[in-house]
């Protein structure tokens, strides 16, 4: 009889978790809207150039905006946007942020 829960999800050639990398970077960049992709990548256990690429989704599908100031980018977090799937598409990723603590520092007041 196979046992599921964490010692099952972590045994060898299983490795995945419940949050997507597209939904981490999108938590890590709420946080910390002026981060660098490099930040962004070594906090999300990620490849700069896999963060480079969720990044451009992410504002490619309105999720938010990426502002140059200097040589640095900017980013605002878009928290009224829904989720993507039919089956979560009315929910906010504001209830995303709420769900982890996140106060993104653009995010309109309720």
């Amino acid at each position: 009889m196979t046992t599921a829960g964490p010692a099952a999800a972590d045994s060898p050639g299983r490795s995945w978790t419940l949050l997507t990398n597209h939904g981490r970077v999108l938590l890590l960049i709420a946080a910390s809207p002026d981060a660098r992709l490099r930040e962004l990548a070594d906090r999300a256990g990620i490849t700069e150039r896999a963060a480079t690429s969720i990044v451009s989704d992410l504002e490619g599908a309105g999720y938010l905006t990426r502002t140059r100031t200097g040589r640095r980018n900017t980013y605002e977090v878009h928290a009224h946007r829904p989720f993507r799937h039919p089956a979560e598409a009315d929910h906010s990723v504001a209830e995303l942020l709420d769900i982890f603590g996140t106060e993104a520092p653009n995010r309109p007041q309720a």
